[in-house]
C-alpha cells in the first residue's frame, strides 16, 4: 500500500519506523512546522521529521491543511491511504476524502473511551485498569470513526504517562502494520464504535497539574503519575513551586489537607482530603529531580508546615 504518513512526536515516530520497515511504501511524511524551544529558542524539528529525513523520505510541513494548494499537493501524491498518529493538525473533510483507503488513525485508547487529545493522561487520572490502542478510520468527528482493531494492555500500579506512552507507542507501531495488512487482504473490516461509553480526554493544561490537597490521596497519587513527565504535578511551599514526581499512599491523614505530618529519609508525608501521601521524589525551581532524602538536605521541611493548594 502506498501511504502518506502524518505525525509529529515520538509516539508517531515509532509507527513511522515500523511502516518504513514494512512492505508498505511511505511516499510523503507530513509533520508540524519546526518550532522554537529551549532556553536559546532554537528551531527544533519533530521526532517524525528527523526520522523521515534519516531515511531519505520526502517531508512536507504545512502550517494548516485548510489551504487548497496544500490539499492539491497531498492529493497529487496519489497515495492509497494516509496514516495519522498524533499529528497535531485538524484534517478537513476534503483531506479525509482524498484517499481511496481513507485516513487511518492510531489512537492511544480503547475507543470510545478517551476520545481526544490526552487519552494516556486521562486513563491514569481515572484509575483505568486497562488501556490500549485503537486503529480507526477517520471521519469528520473527534475520534468517532469506525474501528478496525484494538489492542489492550494492563495499566501497572506505578505507571506514569511517560512509561505508558512508550508502551503504547510500541503497541501502536505493531498494530498499524498488522491492520494495514488485514485491510489490503480484505480480512479486516472497520466496525462502528458503540453508541454508549464515550468519554473525552481534553488537552492537559499546566493549571490542572496544581495539586489540590483537599482531594483524596488516591486521586492525587494518580495525578502525579498522569502528569509525569509533562507538565509535572506541583504545589506551593514556602513561596516556592515544588514539583512532585513520585508519591505513594501513606495511610491515615493527621491534620488539615496540605499539612506535613512526618519527614524522614523515606519521604514527606502530607495530609490529603482523604488519607495521606508520602512524597518520594521532588524538584525545586532550577534544580534536578531528587529523592526525598537528597531533596531535604538542601530544602528543609518540618512537620506542621503546610503545602498550599
Amino acid at each position: 500500500m502506498r501511504l502518506i504518513f502524518a505525525g509529529t512526536p515520538a509516539f508517531a515516530a515509532a509507527a513511522l519506523e515500523a511502516l518504513i520497515r514494512s512492505e508498505h511504501e511511505v511516499d510523503l511524511v507530513l509533520t508540524r512546522p519546526d518550532a522554537a524551544a529551549g532556553r536559546g529558542m532554537k528551531q527544533l524539528s519533530s521526532e517524525v521529521k528527523q526520522l523521515a529525513l534519516s531515511h531519505g523520505l520526502a517531508v512536507f510541513q504545512p502550517a494548516t491543511l485548510r489551504d487548497e494548494d496544500v490539499v492539491r499537493r497531498i492529493a497529487a501524491v496519489g497515495a492509497d491511504a494516509m496514516v495519522v498518529a498524533a499529528y497535531g493538525l485538524i484534517l478537513p473533510p476534503n483531506v479525509i476524502a482524498a484517499f481511496p483507503g481513507g485516513c487511518i488513525n492510531i489512537h492511544a485508547s480503547l475507543l470510545p473511551r478517551w476520545r481526544g487529545a490526552a487519552p494516556i493522561q486521562h486513563a491514569l487520572l481515572a484509575g483505568d485498569s486497562h488501556t490500549g490502542i485503537s486503529i480507526m478510520r477517520m471521519d469528520e468527528g473527534l475520534d468517532t470513526g469506525p474501528v478496525y482493531m484494538m489492542e489492550s494492555i494492563p495499566v501497572g500500579a506505578g505507571e506514569t504517562a511517560g512509561s505508558l506512552h512508550d508502551k503504547l507507542a510500541k503497541l501502536g507501531a505493531r498494530a498499524i502494520v498488522s491492520a494495514l495488512s488485514g485491510i489490503v487482504s480484505g480480512t479486516l473490516q472497520a466496525h462502528a464504535q458503540p453508541a454508549h461509553g464515550a468519554t473525552y480526554a481534553h488537552k492537559i493544561t499546566r493549571e490542572q497539574a496544581r495539586i489540590d490537597w483537599k482531594r483524596p490521596a488516591v486521586e492525587i497519587e494518580r495525578a502525579i503519575r498522569a502528569f509525569n513527565p509533562f507538565p509535572g504535578a506541583f504545589s506551593q511551599f514556602d513561596q516556592q513551586v515544588v514539583k512532585v514526581w513520585k508519591a505513594e499512599l501513606a495511610g491515615v491523614a493527621s491534620g488539615q489537607p496540605g499539612m506535613v505530618n512526618t519527614v524522614s529519609e523515606a519521604g514527606v508525608v502530607i495530609s490529603c482530603g482523604e488519607g495521606a501521601l508520602r512524597l518520594t521524589e521532588l524538584q525545586r525551581p532550577g534544580g534536578k529531580r531528587l529523592s526525598a532524602e537528597e531533596f531535604l538536605r538542601g530544602f528543609p521541611i518540618a512537620p506542621g508546615q503546610r503545602f498550599a493548594d
